[in-house]
């Protein structure tokens, strides 16, 4: 079968490293987005995706319009006469001129219809679910809306943040589409019941900004979320690279050291108490936690600035 696979990140790569080994799909066109300035310096950066392509050798032509709202990228994508297209976390809506030309299914990082939008894997861990998993699913013009063809799940561990789930979801994902595809036609696609979605946000830089004023299960909840970007940090800047639950105990004052240990510093939040292991100042490279109170001459009793 023909396929045209769009996609960017490594979730994506994932999956069409699976498409690419299997007998029976042609990759014909691998879509995704324009290199782009990344970086203090700004360098011109390609998609993870474009990127292992090159790496790889792989002699696969890679197309990276700015839109698929122009005919010209429209035209090209149907000049391929592909017998589906796969999406995963591409980063454009396709257009109804694209997704006539073939049927369109799209690998969503969650269990439609919850977390439709751009940030499943981290609004799952922030909701605290019991399971995550990816959805492979009809696409139309609603966003997620489309009808379900199969899930896959797994249990979420403790030690689960959202990077290592990206990596456990997208193997998911990359078994959950050659199934999809080499069973396509005796699948019943299953219509969403809107009635039970719920949407979830672009991630944004300032999501990271906590408060030791917050509960420690909560900012441990944001830890996991929120790992590697854009990652916790506090209002002075000074970002919380490692850290981990100390404590459920009630505290009397929240933001002071409680303790200092040799695996690093005991912070008091409004209930409980988090141990700091690593942390990254403004404009600075990572450090110890000890480290860095020793640098500012911080003791016990004191906040953390």
């Amino acid at each position: 079968m023909r396929v045209i696979f769009m996609g960017t990140p490594s979730y994506a790569t994932t999956i069409l490293e699976a498409l690419l080994k299997d007998a029976d799909i042609e990759i014909v066109l691998v879509v995704t987005q324009e290199d782009k300035p990344v970086g203090r310096k700004q360098v011109l950066t390609p998609p993870h995706i474009k990127a292992w392509l090159l790496e790889q050798d792989l002699h696969v032509e890679i197309f990276q319009p700015k839109s698929l709202r122009t005919e010209e990228a429209q035209l090209k994508i149907a000049s391929y006469q592909p017998d589906f297209i796969v999406v995963a976390a591409y980063g454009q809506i396709l257009p109804k001129a694209v997704l006539d030309i073939a049927p369109c299914i799209n690998l969503h990082a969650s269990l439609l219809p919850k977390y439709r939008g751009a940030s499943p894997i981290q609004s799952t861990l922030l909701a605290n679910e019991t399971y995550a998993g990816v959805t492979s699913m009809l696409m139309e013009e609603g966003l997620d809306t489309g009808a379900m063809l199969g899930f896959s799940y797994l249990k979420i561990e403790p030690e689960h943040n959202a990077s290592i789930l990206f990596d456990l979801l997208a193997m998911l994902a990359a078994k959950l589409t050659v199934t999809t595809l080499k069973n396509f036609t005796s699948l019943s696609p299953l219509t969403q019941m809107s009635a039970n979605s719920t949407h979830c946000k672009k991630i944004k830089k300032e999501d990271g900004l906590i408060s030791f004023e917050q509960n420690a299960n909560h900012i441990l909840t944001q830890y996991k979320a929120l790992s590697p970007w854009p990652g916790l940090f506090i209002e002075s800047g000074l970002k919380l690279l490692d850290l981990e639950l100390f404590s459920h105990e009630d505290e009397a004052i929240a933001g002071v050291i409680k303790a200092i240990s040799s695996e690093g510093v005991i912070i008091t939040c409004k209930k409980g108490s988090l141990l700091l292991k690593t942390l990254q100042p403004v404009s600075k490279n990572a450090m110890k936690a000890l480290d860095y109170i020793r640098g500012k001459r911080l003791n016990i009793g004191d906040p953390l600035v």
